[in-house]
C-alpha cells in the first residue's frame, strides 16, 4: 500500500513569525503514522521553519530550485543548500514556474536530475489549462509533462519521486476536478509510468491532487484508489484546515 502524502505549498505567503508559528501548530497536531506531511515556505523561511519542525513528523520542503550546483545565477538556491537547510522535499515544475515564469519541459527535468542526483525527493507537477482540457488533450500534455521529466530518471530513483497532478484551471480558482474526473487522469499517469518503467515502479509511485483542495471535499478526492493524498495551496495556510485535509488522507 502506498503511504498517503500530504504537502502544503505556502507559496508567497507569511512573514518570519508567521512562518514558525504557522509550522508549529502544524507540527504540535500533526498525525503521528498513517500520512507524510510536508510544508514548503518561502526559501526566507526555511532554516526557521527547519528548527521548528526538528524532531517532529513534519518535514520540510522548498517550493523551487536551480539545475546547477553553484554559480553566477543571481536569486537562485541550489540542491546543497535546500539540504542545508534541512529540506527533504522540494517542489518541482509548478504550473506557476510553467506559465508564469516560463519554465520549460526541459528545464523541469534538469531539475529533477540535479534534485535527485543531490539526495532530494522532487514533487514533479503536471497539469493542463482549461482551454486544453476542453479541446481533448488531457493526457497529452500530462504525458508530454511527465516523460520529460521523468526522461532521465532511472528505476531506482522513482521511489524518492512523487507526481502531483494539478490541474492549472483548479488551482487557486475554487473549481475542483471532480473525485472521479481525478482518477480518470491519476490512473493515466500510473498507467503512463507502467509503460515508462514497469508495473511496480507505477504501483509503488505516489500520486497527489492539487488543486483547491480543502476540508470539505479532501475525502472523497482521497478515497480514490489513485490518488495518494495531495499538494494544498491555500488551505494550507490555516494549521486547522491543513490538519484536516491531512486528517482525511488517513
Amino acid at each position: 500500500m502506498r503511504k498517503p502524502f500530504v504537502a502544503g505549498n505556502w507559496k508567497m505567503h507569511t512573514v518570519a513569525a508567521e512562518a514558525e508559528a504557522l509550522a508549529a501548530a502544524i507540527a504540535a497536531d500533526a498525525p503521528k503514522a498513517g500520512v507524510d506531511l510536508a510544508v514548503c515556505p518561502p526559501y526566507i523561511h526555511l532554516q526557521a521553519v527547519a528548527k521548528v519542525l526538528d524532531g517532529t513528523s513534519v518535514s520540510l520542503g522548498a517550493q523551487n530550485m536551480h539545475f546547477e550546483a553553484k554559480g553566477a545565477f543571481t536569486g537562485e538556491i541550489s540542491a546543497e543548500m535546500l539540504l542545508d537547510a534541512g529540506c527533504r522535499y522540494v517542489i518541482l515544475g509548478h504550473s506557476e514556474r510553467r506559465h508564469v515564469f516560463g519554465e520549460s519541459d526541459e528545464l523541469v527535468a534538469r531539475k529533477m536530475t540535479a534534485a535527485l542526483s543531490a539526495g532530494l525527493h522532487p514533487i514533479l507537477c503536471v497539469g493542463e489549462k482549461l482551454e486544453e482540457r476542453e479541446a481533448g488533450k488531457i493526457m497529452d500534455v500530462n504525458e508530454r509533462q511527465i516523460r520529460a521529466g521523468l526522461e532521465q530518471v532511472r528505476p531506482e530513483d522513482m521511489a524518492k519521486v512523487t507526481i502531483a497532478y494539478e490541474p492549472v484551471w483548479a488551482i487557486g480558482t475554487g473549481k475542483t476536478a471532480t473525485p472521479d474526473q481525478a482518477q480518470e487522469v491519476h490512473a493515466a499517469i500510473r498507467g503512463l509510468l507502467a509503460d515508462l518503467f514497469d508495473d511496480d515502479v507505477a504501483q509503488a509511485t505516489r500520486i497527489q491532487y492539487g488543486g483547491s483542495v480543502k476540508p470539505e471535499n479532501a475525502a472523497e478526492i482521497f478515497s480514490r484508489p489513485d490518488v495518494d493524498g495531495g499538494l494544498i495551496g491555500g488551505a494550507s495556510l490555516k494549521a486547522d484546515s491543513f490538519l484536516a485535509v491531512a486528517q482525511a488522507a488517513l
